[in-house]
């Protein structure tokens, strides 16, 4: 994309002075952040061929004048616009000042005319003269001499701090070597005839002027060679500033962030000033110089090898006395600035050394911070490690919170003490204080909340131990007084774990009331579901248990020894109480009971499933199973649904599976008693087996008697 060069009038035809359209010009160019490298150029002269030349020269867009359609003025005022492509930034400053050229202006023309030569020398490096020569007579036929005269004035009569550069660029068919000398010896003779104020009789024309001449063809008739020269000439306003270029005399020149102010500062005094002289404005002289050394201090500072290695270090860790090496160094420049604008105007001085202050801490109070910041990391890092080891020795958790933070704050509050700089005034470790003090609290907080959390955890295992193997061996034995015993248990080991529990967090902790509130019910809640969970699971093998059950009241008697199915066991009366007893465990795992309410499940269970339905099986009949309609449900009479273990249909399915599976070791204990009776009748009566005793003896010793013999 084209660059723009953002054409603005400056300075309207009526003197009026346009400080916002040059407020937007500096801000649309960037000005202000050019520092002191940027140059001014003035176009003046004849106006023929002047817009042609500057667009040419400088890629502006000025308005250029028809030639077809007369000689008429086509900038009124003064314009500014950027040059297009040329660095350092340059200004190009269009004044329309046509000497006695005056087929355009009258009379009442001649102030502003003086008034704008006068601001273009003030504010401006190089001064472009356009002329259009016809021969090689000089200036004689050019035109110019009243133009020049005024110049010449302006400069002896008012306060311009440096040399000015006074290009004349002339368009004509004359040899270049043929018109210069001719064109300087007329300019030497218009000085030397230009009265001069008493300081300024002997001064040479060099003291205040350079002058550069340059020859263009005709635009019109030659418009190739002429953009060709226009070409070469562009090339000097690059690098114009530098030591030999144009505008090589840079004394005194007004930074560019100034350059808005001083312009309309120099406009005001010239347009106030009734016999057209420039008064030495002494507080816009002291302003210039004091920004220009207060820059140049600055510029030193931020390139001063101990501040260099300063910096470098504090970015990689804390720097030990950093307070007191950055104030030496920055004491050192503000001395420096003192010295050197000791003799301009105090005030502005003064005003200009609070600037420079201010804008050197602005440059290293991110050293600053960062110095700070490692300060900070250091004494959140001790806190972290004096307070784990604390806590290894078991200390209590806020008093040594409150050791540890004492103890960091005061290592913090001496680093700070330590990086403080002299010169400011900052408040930035209040704030990074601030910010440790939320890292302490935070990382606090977050050590409290494992210690909690691990002793809960402890608590946790400790319920868990002392609640699941009794619980399982309460569940397992299915006795009437299961539950009761399982709650009281239950409120035993909560009510020794809550005290134990609330005593240490107290103590060690200080909690307020609400969270160890919200703690000893956690513990609460835990051991209930500890019981709730065991029960879950031992319900979940009902089956096991109640098969198990019934072997051992069946297959086993009241002392533990295996039964022998004699004819004096009672088998009907045995498998009834094993199924009792199996009825028993059923109806204990069917719900959980850790609220003291009464229920009738074991009545239910008992009623529909086991009266009149115990029947002793035998090799010819089976025996019929009664109707269970009150099983016909899947919730038991005053148990809610999450205390319900195994609902009263799965019970009725569990005991028509159960009777099922037990069956066979009932027919097999019939079968055993029957056979043991059987065998029994085969054996002959006592005294028969006794006679046989004694003939099968007296068979046995009688060949032993008569061998004797």
């Amino acid at each position: 994309m084209e660059e723009d060069c953002c054409a603005t009038q400056l300075i309207y035809g009526d003197g009026e002075f346009n400080a916002d359209g040059l407020d937007k010009f500096v801000k649309e160019v960037k000005l202000a952040e050019c520092g002191l490298s940027y140059a001014v150029v003035a176009i003046m002269g004849q106006s023929s061929g002047r817009s042609t030349l500057m667009n040419h020269l400088f890629h502006t867009k000025f308005r250029e004048m028809d030639a077809n359609s007369g000689r008429n003025q086509t900038t009124k005022g003064i314009w500014i616009a950027k040059c297009v492509g040329i660095e350092p930034c340059t200004i190009a400053m269009d004044l329309n000042l046509e000497g006695t050229d005056g087929k355009e202006r009258g009379e009442d023309d001649t102030a502003f005319e003086k008034q704008s030569a006068i601001f273009s020398l003030t504010v401006s490096d190089i001064v472009l003269i356009n002329m259009c020569q016809e021969s090689d007579k000089g200036l004689e036929q050019a035109a110019m001499n009243p133009l020049l005269e005024m110049v010449f004035q302006v400069v002896m009569h008012s306060f311009v701090p440096r040399k000015i550069t006074l290009l004349f660029v002339i368009h004509t068919k004359t040899p270049f070597e043929n018109l210069e000398p001719v064109l300087r010896e007329d300019i030497q003779k218009l000085w030397d005839g230009v009265p001069k104020p008493e300081a300024h009789n002997s001064t040479p024309f060099s003291d205040f002027f350079s002058v550069e001449v340059v020859t263009l063809s005709s635009y019109e008739e030659e418009e190739e060679k002429f953009k060709e020269e226009v070409a070469q000439l562009r090339q000097r306003f690059f690098h114009s500033i530098s030591p030999g270029g144009l505008a090589g005399d840079r004394r005194g020149v007004v930074p560019a962030s100034g350059f808005s102010f001083t312009a309309q500062q120099i406009w005001k005094v010239i347009k106030e000033n009734k016999d057209l002289d420039l008064p030495a404005h002494k507080v816009m002289v002291a302003t210039v110089r004091c920004e220009e050394i207060a820059n140049r201090k600055f510029n030193q500072l931020i390139h001063d090898g101990g501040w260099l290695a300063l910096e470098e270090a504090v970015h990689t860790g804390p720097v030990q006395g950093f307070g007191k090496r950055l104030s030496s160094i920055l004491s050192t420049y503000l001395s420096e600035y003192d010295m050197e604008a000791i003799y301009f105007d105090e005030g502005v001085r003064n005003s200009k050394r609070q600037l420079l202050e201010s804008k050197a801490l602005d440059f290293v109070y991110p050293a600053y911070t960062t110095m700070l910041e490692h300060v900070h990391s250091k004494a959140l890092k001790d806190f972290k490690v004096r307070l784990e080891e604390l806590l290894n020795k078991r200390e209590g958790f806020t008093s040594s919170l409150r050791t540890c933070t004492q103890s960091s704050m005061l290592e913090f509050d001496k680093g700070c003490a330590d990086a403080a700089i002299q010169q400011a005034n900052w408040d930035a470790s209040r704030v990074i204080r601030e910010k440790l003090q939320r890292d302490i609290d935070a990382h606090a907080s977050s050590v409290c909340s494992a210690k909690l959390s691990e002793l809960n955890v402890n608590y946790e295992k400790q319920l868990s131990s002392s609640l699941t193997g009794p619980v399982e061996a309460l569940l397992e034995s299915g006795e009437k007084d299961t539950w009761a015993s399982i709650r009281k248990l239950l409120n035993r080991e909560t009510e020794v774990a809550v005290s134990k529990f609330s005593s240490t967090a107290v103590a060690d902790f200080e909690l307020d009331k609400e969270t160890i509130a919200k703690m000893l019910q956690h513990l609460r809640d835990y051991s209930r579901n500890v019981v709730v969970k065991k029960a879950r699971e031992e319900a979940a093998k009902i089956m096991i248990l109640m098969k198990d059950r019934f072997s051992r009241v069946f297959n086993y008697d009241s002392g533990s020894m295996p039964r022998v199915w004699t004819k004096k066991e009672d088998i009907r009366s045995i498998t009834k109480d094993a199924y009792s007893a199996s009825m028993k465990l059923l109806s204990v795992m069917a719900a959980i009971r850790l609220e003291e309410k009464p229920d009738n499940i074991e009545e239910t269970l008992f009623s529909s499933l086991m009266d009149g339905t115990v029947t002793v099986f035998s090799s010819q009949d089976r025996g019929i199973e009664a109707s269970a309609y009150p099983l016909a449900s899947n919730t038991w009479e005053e148990v809610s649904s999450e205390d319900t273990l195994i609902t009263p249909m799965q019970c009725k399915f569990l005991w028509r599976q159960f009777k099922t599976e037990t069956q066979y070791s009932v027919t097999q204990a019939i079968s055993a008693q029957e056979a043991y009776k059987r065998s029994n009748n085969w054996l002959p009566p006592p005294w028969a087996i006794m006679a046989m005793a004694v003939l099968a003896f007296n068979q046995f010793m009688l060949p032993r008697l008569q061998k004797k013999k």
